[in-house]
């Protein structure tokens, strides 16, 4: 038996871009190498304004998928998380599972990538102080 390949993702970042310019969203974006701990990104950010985030790929005991945003500052306890979000003990995805959902490696997830997951695998989380923070 062998593995097929993984699927290649919808958008690709020219076609994020693409697609972002074609409705009418502003955007700037800043290159930088694969963040794994908000640590790492602290000097990458210090200069951008508005708030900055923490992404957290799960998956729970039953195979559910779930992605967190959060301000860069917030503490997230996944056992708290689980309890909130009704779910079971949680986990970090396998970067296979990752890349098939996401279509993004470790060190690079982001809310954009929800764009990739046309199977709405994916259970979006938005953190409260995220969604309150006032960005500008």
């Amino acid at each position: 038996m062998t593995d097929a390949p993984a699927p290649t993702p919808a958008f690709d970042r020219d076609r994020l871009t693409a697609w972002l310019a074609d409705n009418g969203v502003d955007h700037v974006t800043h290159d930088h190498p694969a963040v794994f701990r908000v640590e790492e990104g602290l000097d990458l950010k210090a200069d951008l304004p508005g708030a900055h985030t923490k992404n957290l790929f799960l998956k729970d005991h039953k195979g559910r998928l779930w992605l967190i945003s959060a301000r860069q500052d917030t503490v997230i306890d996944l056992k708290r998380a689980a309890g909130a979000m009704g779910s079971g003990r949680l986990s970090f995805g396998n970067e296979t599972l990752l890349w098939e959902t996401l279509g993004v490696r470790p060190g690079s997830v982001t809310a954009l990538g929800l764009i990739n997951d046309t199977d709405r695998r994916v259970t979006f989380v938005l953190d409260r102080r995220l969604w309150d923070a006032d960005i500008v």
